[in-house]
C-alpha cells in the first residue's frame, strides 16, 4: 500500500484514480485551488487529513475516513460514493453527502445544509448534525443517538429506523413512508404531515399541529407537549400518556390519552374513537 504522509496538495485532481493507499496528516489547500482531489478512488485509508477545497471525494469506493476535517469551504465533499465509513470526523460545507450508498458515520459532527440527499443504506451513530434540509428522498436509514438541529428534515424518506435521538426540527417526515422512531424527542412544528406508516414508540412530541394528513399513523406510549390541532385528516391509532392540548378532525382510527383539552369535530360522519384515561400516565 502506498502511503502519503504530511503532504500538502492544491492541484486539480491531485490523486485521481488512486487505489489501495493511505493518506495521513495531509492538507488539501493552496493557491492553485484545485478541485476533486480524490475522485474515482478506491480502497483508501484517509487519516487525520484536512480538506479545504471543493468536491474531494466523488465516486469513491471501499474507503475509511478517520479523524478528518472537511471545512466550510469544502463544498459537496462526498458524492456518488459506495461503501465508505467515516469515523470521528467533522463535515462542514454545503451538500456534504449526496447520492451515496452504503455509508456509515460514527461519532461525527456535521454542519452542512442539504445534507444526505438521495442516499441509500445510510447509517449514523452518535452523530451531531446541523442542517437546513437534511436527508431529502433518502432510503434505508439506520440512525442511533443523533442530536440534530434542522428545519425541513427527512422529507420523502423511505424505510428508516431512528432510536434514542433528539430531533429539533420543523416539518419533519413530510411525505415519508415506513419510518419508525423509538425512544426519541421530536421537537418542531407540523410533524409528519402527509406521511405513510409513520410509527412513533415511546417518543416525546413537542410542537403545534402535529401528525396531520397521515395514513397508517401509529403512536405507542408517547407523550405530547404543546400539541394543539393534532391528527387533522389522519388515519391514526394512538396511545398517548398524559395530555393533548387539542385534537382536530381525525379521519379515522382511535386516540387514547390521559386528557384532551379540546376535541374539534367538524365532520360528524367521521368515525374515530377518542378515549381519555386520566390514570394512563405516571410521572
Amino acid at each position: 500500500m502506498q502511503l502519503f504522509i504530511n503532504e500538502t496538495h492544491d492541484e486539480e485532481r491531485a490523486f485521481y484514480g488512486l487505489r489501495q493507499a493511505g493518506l495521513q496528516n495531509c492538507l488539501f489547500a493552496g493557491p492553485a485551488d484545485g478541485e476533486s482531489a480524490l475522485k474515482e478512488t478506491a480502497e483508501l485509508n484517509v487519516d487525520n487529513c484536512e480538506f479545504r477545497l471543493r468536491y474531494p471525494l466523488w465516486h469513491t469506493k471501499r474507503t475509511e475516513i478517520v479523524n478528518c476535517w472537511m471545512t466550510e469551504s469544502c463544498r459537496a465533499a462526498l458524492w456518488y460514493d459506495d461503501d465508505v465509513q467515516i469515523l470521528n470526523s467533522r463535515l462542514g460545507g454545503i451538500k456534504a453527502l449526496r447520492e451515496c450508498r452504503n455509508i456509515r458515520l460514527l461519532d461525527c459532527h456535521i454542519n452542512s445544509g442539504e445534507f444526505g440527499w438521495f442516499c441509500h443504506n445510510l447509517e449514523l451513530k452518535n452523530c451531531r448534525l446541523q442542517s437546513a434540509y437534511p436527508f431529502l428522498q433518502s432510503a434505508d436509514l439506520t440512525i442511533l443517538g443523533l442530536r440534530m438541529a434542522a428545519k425541513y428534515s427527512f422529507q420523502y424518506v423511505q424505510n428508516a429506523v431512528i432510536r434514542n435521538s433528539l430531533l429539533d426540527t420543523k416539518d419533519a417526515f413530510w411525505h415519508s413512508r415506513n419510518v419508525t422512531v423509538y425512544d426519541s424527542t421530536l421537537k418542531g412544528e407540523y410533524l409528519g404531515w402527509y406521511s405513510e406508516n409513520l410509527r412513533l414508540v415511546r417518543c416525546k412530541i413537542i410542537g403545534t399541529q402535529p401528525l396531520c394528513y397521515a395514513k397508517g399513523l401509529r403512536l405507542e406510549d408517547c407523550t405530547m407537549q404543546d400539541c394543539d390541532l393534532a391528527f387533522e385528516n389522519s388515519q391514526v391509532a394512538a396511545t398517548v400518556l398524559g395530555g393533548i392540548d387539542s385534537v382536530k378532525n381525525p379521519l379515522s382510527g382511535s386516540i387514547t390519552a390521559g386528557s384532551i383539552g379540546e376535541v374539534i369535530c367538524e365532520y360528524p360522519d367521521r368515525v374515530c374513537q377518542i378515549t381519555t384515561k386520566p390514570t394512563a400516565f405516571t410521572a
